[in-house]
């Protein structure tokens, strides 16, 4: 799975990376950001889906990898 956001939907919520914070942080002026650009860790996918499932704005994409 890996993460892309759409920075011209996030408006800064900050939801995404108070769900999951080893997956996003916020850029210096307070927008969603992926922490790594690689594909997220197994472990990780739960809170990826959860961070995506509750952005407002639908600015959080996840891509399954095959």
């Amino acid at each position: 799975m890996r993460i892309r956001v759409d920075t011209e939907l996030c408006q800064g919520h900050g939801r995404c990376y108070m769900l999951a914070p080893d997956l996003f942080d916020a850029d210096d002026d307070g927008y969603c950001q992926p922490t790594d650009e690689r594909a997220v860790p197994a472990e990780l996918a739960d809170q990826a889906r959860r961070a995506s499932m509750n952005c407002p704005e639908d600015a959080i994409i996840l891509t399954e990898e095959t």
